[in-house]
């Protein structure tokens, strides 16, 4: 039947937008070589025609110069229409990739929400509950049994009123304790300096008595 009939060409894979790319950025290269090629000749061409005279022969070289000017203007603007679909390769390229990105993450998401369901089914909501009424429970039995334990034996009952009587004394003492105003009291009270000799008393008048407060009697002359 083939024979007869002939069979179709195979079909072509689609073109890869990389590859095209690569293409481009080629044929760029080789563009940009040929232009630099052209510019050196001009600049040949340009220094030649400043040292001849005007003439036949320095037109003839101008002549030159100008074919060489059109074909850089040529070369150029092929180049920038190779740069334009290269550019616009690229941000295909680059929305394709983005899309495949954001498929892959979507993917990933619809597996991450699958999973979480399949494993909340496993969690029982009450059961949390009722085994947090039990960590309650027995978090006050321990309490409970920590209070017993610290229970004191062998203390004599106190009245509260007596113990509220001896705190409040117990203050006083402390405010005394703390209290150093008799010192200063006392260094006011001390005797000063005596100004008479040893011994000597006076009385508020001043005159001179003995021990039992009696003024005494001025010494004679032996």
């Amino acid at each position: 039947m083939r024979r007869i009939f002939g069979s179709s060409a195979p079909k072509q894979p689609p073109p890869d937008l990389n590859e095209c790319v690569s293409n481009i950025d080629s044929r760029v290269e080789s563009i940009e070589k040929k232009i630099g090629k052209l510019e050196m000749d001009l600049k040949k061409f340009k220094d030649q025609m400043a040292k001849m005279r005007d003439g036949p022969a320095k037109n003839s070289v101008k002549q030159k110069a100008i074919r060489v000017l059109k074909e850089k203007k040529r070369y150029e603007q092929q180049l920038e229409q190779l740069r334009n679909q290269g550019f616009n390769l690229e941000q295909t390229s680059y929305g394709i990739q983005s899309l495949k990105d954001t498929k892959a993450t979507v993917d990933a998401m619809a597996v991450g929400v699958k999973q979480f369901k399949k494993e909340y089914k496993n969690i029982n909501i009450d059961k949390i509950d009722d085994l947090q009424d039990q960590m309650e429970d027995l978090m006050d039995q321990a309490n409970d049994v920590q209070e017993v334990m610290g229970r004191s034996y062998g203390m004599p009952e106190v009245d509260d009123d007596e113990l509220a009587a001896e705190l409040d004394a117990l203050g006083d003492e402390i405010a005394l304790d703390e209290d150093t105003g008799y010192l200063d009291q006392a260094a006011s009270d001390a005797p000063g300096v005596p100004s008479t000799e040893p011994g000597a008393q006076t009385n508020k008048d001043g005159v001179p008595v003995d021990e039992f407060g009696l003024p005494q009697l001025p010494q004679t002359a032996k």
